[in-house]
């Protein structure tokens, strides 16, 4: 495994594969208020590649040319979240995506425990640490601890995935979940147009 820091935007000769896992640090969970600080990626080789984003203008141009690229499936954990995030920051719309929140609460109605770490632990019997969750992420260093922790949100993602769509196929709902994934960024979208606590499909 290697972590790699890049400042400001993905190098210009890093290519990905078909399905690349996506994971953002900010410094709250206001996309408005709160800047975008970090982006992690993986392809799914045991790599994660970290952009530290510039305090002020984001300028990512091979960044927003990955996340908007429609033959590349991007694939996050709380999507939600992150895609509001990189549309706000970049001004990209993230399409076509997979989440394995969303996934994971189709296929596993069993439980009610539907976190990153949890499915870690679970489905592929890794043990995610979670203490630098609520570190500092706009610091302009960096700890070792915190690309750790980075890194490790994006390298698991792929064989979530693989679980996951077991699960679905065998349960009957890949179909709904592809639906599901399909609406995700108007989800975002709603998000940031200040809808974010509306279920707008309610009476």
């Amino acid at each position: 495994m290697a972590i790699k820091l890049h400042h400001g935007d993905l190098p210009a000769d890093l290519k990905f594969g078909p399905v690349v896992a996506i994971d953002t640090e900010t410094m709250g969970l206001n996309p408005h208020r709160d800047r975008l600080c970090l982006v992690q990626l993986s392809g799914g080789d045991g790599n994660a590649h970290l952009v530290q984003m510039p305090r002020g203008s984001c300028n990512a141009t091979r960044l927003g040319a990955l996340l908007a690229d429609p033959d590349v499936l991007k694939l996050f954990h709380f999507g939600r979240f992150d895609i509001a995030v990189l549309e706000h920051a970049l001004g990209v719309r993230c399409e076509p995506v997979y989440c394995t929140k969303i996934a994971a609460k189709l296929a596993r109605t069993f439980t009610d425990k539907f976190g990153l770490k949890d499915l870690c632990r679970e489905l592929l019997g890794i043990d995610l640490s979670k203490q630098q969750q609520t570190s500092d992420w706009g610091a302009e260093e960096l700890s070792e601890e915190q690309l750790a922790y980075a890194a490790a949100d994006v390298l698991h993602l792929h064989a979530l995935k693989g679980k996951l769509d077991a699960l679905l196929e065998r349960e009957g709902r890949m179909e709904l979940a592809q639906a599901a994934f399909r609406f995700l960024p108007a989800r975002a979208r709603l998000d940031l147009a200040g809808w974010p606590d509306v279920d707008i499909f309610a009476h």
